[in-house]
């Protein structure tokens, strides 16, 4: 993964600032994500690997993980997730970041690794594969 990591740094202290300023598009309808975390986590593989002929897996990955409040996300997930699924596909996320003095907007493109369910909203799990900016 080649990621700018000056922006995702900028883009990990906004996450920790601006929560709920995130919005997921799935099917042309928008979703806002809140209680949005990103971080560096270790992925349990011991050296960078094809994991399952699918996705290309380094020993870290930068992880994403938010909330949305509208189930009616759920069945639009199910093409999207990770695992024995093997035509998957990336969650587009936009936000604005505050990178080099200036605000910017940027694209979160991510994979699905996982979602929970409660009686009020979806928790998503995800992995960043590629941001982009203006």
């Amino acid at each position: 993964m080649s990621i700018d990591s000056d922006l995702l740094e900028a883009l990990m202290i906004h996450a920790s600032k601006n929560p709920s300023s995130f919005t997921l598009h799935l099917n042309d309808i928008d979703y806002t994500l809140i209680d949005v975390s990103i971080e560096n986590s270790p992925i349990p593989v011991n050296e960078p690997t094809t994991r399952g002929g699918v996705y290309f897996s380094e020993k870290f990955a930068y992880k994403m993980n938010g909330s949305i409040e509208d189930l009616s996300v759920v069945p639009m997930l199910t093409k999207k997730m990770l695992g024995p699924n093997t035509e998957f596909g990336e969650l587009k996320i936009s936000t604005s970041a505050v990178f080099n003095g200036n605000s910017l907007p940027v694209t979160i493109f991510t994979n699905l690794t996982n979602s929970v369910q409660t009686p009020n909203s979806i928790q998503l799990s995800m992995i960043i594969v590629k941001l982009e900016s203006v």
